[in-house]
């Protein structure tokens, strides 16, 4: 009975031998494709070959596209750090109070326009919500038709546009206050 015991093979999960226990850990990095260009079918982890046509698992990028991922990295990494080194000077209001804006730009501001028109916060967003719609339905005449079910679909679309505008108008005027306030 001692004799089972010890001549019982590897358990299937457990590799063989020390050598192969390596090969199975390179052959699972993720240089390896992931799925079989014959039949389509995923390889299962750690295996050299298809387990449905038999094919030999090929590796996912070749060494020179390695190295060029490795070269896109590092030119990524170089473009994070200039961006971050950028905004960190633009964050300090250094560069931005050295601008000078021209004077007729002020009236542009959210607020110089709120007192002009005379609306709320909430009812100008919708106000400009609607207009925007407005415009999207002028632009979506610049589309060309080909035939008649284009020309059709385009006047459904500027309907859609129309009626968002319309919603929006009116939900600015709901959310007007009353003048009295």
């Amino acid at each position: 009975m001692s004799e089972v015991v010890q001549e019982t093979q590897q358990e299937f999960w457990q590799p063989p031998s020390p050598k192969a226990a390596d090969e199975m850990v390179l052959g699972s990095i993720p240089t390896m494709a992931e799925a079989c260009s014959r039949c389509g079918s995923e390889f299962l982890l750690g295996s050299r070959f298809c387990h449905t046509c038999g094919g030999s698992r090929p590796e996912a990028m070749s060494a020179t596209a390695r190295q060029d991922a490795a070269e896109m990295a590092n030119l990524w990494e170089w473009a994070v750090m200039k961006t971050r080194t950028a905004f960190t000077g633009l964050a300090s209001g250094k560069v931005i109070r050295s601008i000078e804006l021209p004077e007729w730009l002020s009236y542009l501001h959210f607020h110089a326009i709120q007192r002009w028109v005379g609306l709320s916060t909430a009812s100008l967003i919708a106000f400009v919500v609607g207009l925007g719609c407005v415009a999207a339905a002028l632009l979506e005449g610049l589309i060309s038709p080909k035939t008649l079910v284009d020309w059709q679909a385009i006047q459904f679309y500027r309907a859609e546009w129309l009626l968002a505008a319309t919603a929006a108008f009116v939900a600015g005027i709901l959310l007007k206050k009353p003048s009295g306030q």
